[in-house]
């Protein structure tokens, strides 16, 4: 073992000098900085705030406003929300620009019924101040003078940093290798699971995970615990998959993953796919108030409400922190969406909240947007809270669900807590907020490296001493793994600890003492951003798919079935004859892996095969191809799949 896990580690030093050398000096929440920089002149606006904690709170009433009132980082294109009145009780909008003037809009109401969106007709100046007038309280047929608070506030609308240059992380080929292909699924090269330890805690279900950015196809992937392939769905043009998970939606259960573009500056723009049993796209999630939805969470909380996470590359004169004259700020954003309409119900902006000194990195001399946060995870409480992570500034942070005011932080440089033995994190991910209110986060320790391995971590928080115990740690040994990147760790109902490693692609499941229940990896010069464990059960809509081809002597009839995505097949039947409409079962095998292959000991004309569950039920059946001569092309014959 001891040998083995040497090997381990030096094809994970190899891998990682690889795709430093692929991916320069760029970061995906990976190797921090980035030599893009898009040609800007002269001295950006001021956007760094004279004063933080802005509260989103209107004063005198329960409404929480979006942009906050007194921000300055308002997108040109954003909507006026109005969160904690009815849309009936929301009157007399006047929305001015300094520069754009009054605005026309319409006002449109969320599906809970406790809030609306004004949503302008154009958008506003870059730089300008925004004046919102509205009148909230008593009901649309009051009369005038009566009942209702009359409001204003104002907010500021930045400069946007231009993103369309920006080239996304490279995307070489992967090693033959690394990778395994079907004839049923021509072209996909799935990549492999290798399991080092086998699975103790079946329960715990299928792997949940994602390849990239970096090499190989991307796309969203499901394995069983033994490493078979379940799902792949190949992105093309050079999208992106991550952080496919499993939430509830609209009462159903229901794969959760984000698809996009992933710049090399460390973020994605794209969009959040909510996907049923079927595998069919039941909603999109493409971000709103001008922002593109980022990569680094997707979070369903109760009444069909989406946390997601956005990154806002702004222009910002970084002087005072001994930056560019000519500079840029990434700031990032939380957006509360009401996933039936797409309405913006509230966002909060690091910006306004957390001062750049908290941060471990530095303003560049440059116009490369400085990435001074980078918001990471977004954990949604039952109280209405919201806990985030930021690996710049390897700290936690609790939101006051309304006001978006930090209560408190845990790590960095500004801890309301004292940090214990153990509990200090660097470039961490995936805070998270358990039921008991302890605390858990994958503590990547790198990039630069600060810990000698990646850990995952579960700290419990006394509110009366303001001490921080670390109550578990979970640490990858054999060989230590030591992540430039990504991460995440899933507590389960048992209480066992899912840690994904992320830049190194290995996923562990702990029991709670530390011992290892279960343990894989793809292969080394790959990365994913997180990996899970859920029971998952799928049945694709789409039919399976079967290549038929006679062997080299054209005396048998060799099959190939497979159904991308089922878990409940047991066998195939096979059928076969010499006309189109008149197959007959030839033979029934097991379902072998992904795909199983059946020879028939003699030649047939035409092919079908039915996808059978562990009782003999059909579950789905082929398409019929024509089987074709072993010197003819295969391609020719495979049916849909």
């Amino acid at each position: 073992m001891r040998r083995n896990g040497l090997i381990i580690l030096l094809i994970v030093l190899v891998a990682w000098g690889t795709l430093a050398i692929v991916l320069g000096s760029g970061s995906l929440d990976l190797l921090p900085g980035s030599s893009t920089t898009t040609a800007l002149s002269g001295v950006s606006p001021s956007c760094l705030p004279v004063t933080l904690n802005h509260s989103a709170t209107l004063p005198g009433t329960n409404v929480d406003v979006s942009p906050a009132p007194e921000t300055d980082t308002a997108n040109p294109y954003t909507q006026v929300s109005f969160l904690g009145a009815s849309v009936t009780e929301i009157h007399e909008i006047s929305v001015v620009g300094a520069r754009s003037g009054a605005h026309s809009g319409h006002l449109h109401g969320y599906s809970q019924g406790d809030g609306a969106s004004f949503v302008p007709d154009t958008p506003f100046d870059a730089g300008e101040s925004v004046v919102v007038h509205a009148v909230i309280g008593a009901g649309r047929s009051r009369t005038v003078g009566e009942g209702g608070k009359p409001i204003v506030f104002r907010f500021r609308v930045d400069t946007t940093y231009p993103t369309a240059t920006i080239p996304a992380f490279p995307n070489p080929p992967a090693a033959p290798a690394d990778y395994q292909s079907f004839e049923t699924l021509p072209g996909v090269q799935a990549p492999i699971l290798s399991v080092t330890v086998p699975d103790h805690d079946p329960v715990a279900g299928d792997i949940l995970t994602t390849n990239g950015p970096g090499a190989g196809q991307y796309g969203p992937l499901i394995y069983t615990p033994q490493g078979r392939l379940v799902w792949f769905e190949e992105l093309s043009g050079g999208e992106a998959a991550e952080n496919l998970s499993e939430q509830t939606y609209e009462g159903r259960r229901d794969l959760t993953w984000w698809r996009g573009r992933v710049l090399s500056l460390g973020f994605g723009q794209g969009e959040d796919v909510v996907m049923n049993d079927n595998y069919q796209t039941v909603t999109r999630i493409p971000g709103g108030n001008g922002l593109k939805a980022d990569l680094h969470d997707f979070q369903i909380a109760r009444n069909d409400v989406a946390y997601i996470t956005a990154f806002n590359p702004i222009r910002c004169d970084l002087t005072a922190v001994k930056g560019a004259a000519d500079g840029a700020i990434v700031d990032t954003a939380v957006q509360e969406i009401d996933m039936r309409t797409g309405l913006v119900r509230w966002e909060w902006h690091s910006l306004d909240h957390v001062a750049t000194s908290e941060s471990e990195t530095e303003a560049p001399a440059t116009a490369t947007p400085w990435d001074y946060f980078h918001l990471n995870s977004i954990d949604p409480e039952p109280d209405g809270n919201i806990f985030v992570s930021a690996r710049s500034t390897w700290a936690g942070y609790q939101l006051e669900g309304g006001s978006g005011k930090v209560l408190w932080r845990l790590g960095g440089t500004k801890s309301s807590f004292k940090m214990g033995p153990g509990t200090e994190m660097a470039w961490q991910h995936d805070g998270r907020v358990l039921p008991d209110g302890e605390v858990t986060f994958f503590d990547d320790g790198s990039n630069p490296p600060i810990h000698h391995q990646s850990r995952g971590v579960r700290i419990a928080l006394d509110f009366k001493t303001h001490q921080a115990r670390l109550r578990s740690v979970y640490t990858h040994t054999n060989p230590p793994l030591l992540a430039a990147s990504q991460g995440n760790m899933q507590t389960l109902a048992d209480q066992n600890a899912v840690v994904g490693y992320g830049g190194v692609p290995a996923i562990s499941e702990y029991a709670e003492g530390g011992s290892l229940m279960f343990d894989a990896h793809l292969p080394f010069d790959m990365i994913f951003y997180r990996a899970y464990r859920f029971p998952w059960s799928g049945r694709p809509s789409s039919p399976p798919a079967v290549v038929a081809g006679l062997n080299n002597t054209g005396e048998e009839t060799i099959v190939h079935a497979s159904w991308n995505g089922a878990t409940e097949v047991a066998s195939w039947r096979v059928l076969a004859g010499e006309h189109a409409g008149s197959l007959t079962s030839q033979t029934t095998i097991p379902a072998s892996g992904f795909e199983s292959s059946a020879t028939l000991p003699q030649k047939y004309a035409y092919v079908a095969v039915q996808a059978l569950d562990s009782a003999g039920h059909v579950l789905g059946a082929s398409q019929t191809v024509q089987a074709i001569s072993y010197a003819d092309s295969l391609p020719s014959s495979r049916g849909s799949g």
